[in-house]
């Protein structure tokens, strides 16, 4: 778990009344339970991210974007022996907050997203490794009053792939990866959605696949709908995308998943 805290992000380990999280399974209108019944965590701080760290695969790194658009690089074997009350996982600048954290092989491609539609594409290999404290180096130059979004790994070894995104007023598209041009880490990006009063900001981001079949996409009223990902349409970077969910007057999206 990956938790905002006064003095930076913190991974923390699972305590072992946790596993009994992973055996319950609630209804779909249930309301769960409190992570501090499971976790030494303050109520200050706040849980961001969950990443699960299996024996074996291809992954090498967590990968680290704040909003602020600063992203680092970790070796997964900094974090074997989390203690119970947690490690400094990085150092935050004031103002600043994690945004997603995801597991790397060190070969691969990255994209950041913004809200206010703009994306970069560069190589993993432009982000050197970095220990725990390390505060990180710049992803992507924002704008004033823009941050980051989502983050995701692009893989060499997958073909036709998407970048799904997603608006706070329900809109929705998908535009294929070649369309984002490799650049240098730190560049100001380029257009990955057109965004106004009638879409919304962006909200979500996802890298598509073909094994992603699905979307769920919930609102902050609790609403959810799911839908095949075949019926959002190809669009092309500057598109506005269509509606994918209808909202009530003061709803917005809250979180999307592929599934």
């Amino acid at each position: 778990f990956f938790l905002q805290a006064e003095d930076g992000i913190r991974d923390v380990e699972r305590s072992r009344g946790l596993g009994d999280v992973y055996k319950r399974q609630g209804k779909r209108t249930a309301r769960g339970r409190g992570l501090p019944n499971f976790l030494e965590i303050s109520p200050k701080e706040k849980v961001l991210s969950l990443i699960p760290l299996g024996e074996g695969g291809q992954a090498r790194y967590l990968l680290m974007v704040t909003k602020n658009g600063l992203i680092k690089k970790t070796p997964i074997s900094e974090f074997e022996n989390v203690r119970k009350s947690g490690l400094i996982a990085i150092s935050l600048k004031k103002g600043d907050l994690l945004c997603k954290v995801a597991k790397t092989s060190g070969k691969d491609d990255i994209v950041l997203v913004t809200k206010k539609g703009k994306a970069i594409r560069f190589r993993e290999k432009d982000v050197r490794p970095m220990g725990r404290p390390a505060a990180g180096v710049r992803g992507i130059v924002l704008e004033k009053g823009d941050y980051v979004i989502g983050m995701d790994i692009i893989s060499g070894a997958k073909t036709r792939q998407y970048l799904l995104v997603i608006t706070e007023n329900g809109y929705g598209k998908r535009t294929s990866i070649k369309e984002y041009r490799r650049q240098g880490r730190g560049g100001r990006g380029i257009i990955a959605a057109k965004v106004g009063q009638k879409t919304g900001e962006l909200i979500a981001s996802r890298v598509l696949g073909e094994e992603e079949k699905d979307l769920i996409v919930i609102s902050q009223k609790g609403q959810v709908i799911r839908l095949k990902l075949s019926q959002i349409s190809k669009l092309s970077r500057a598109a506005r995308g269509v509606k994918i969910m209808r909202l009530d007057k003061s709803d917005r999206v809250a979180s999307a998943a592929c599934l």
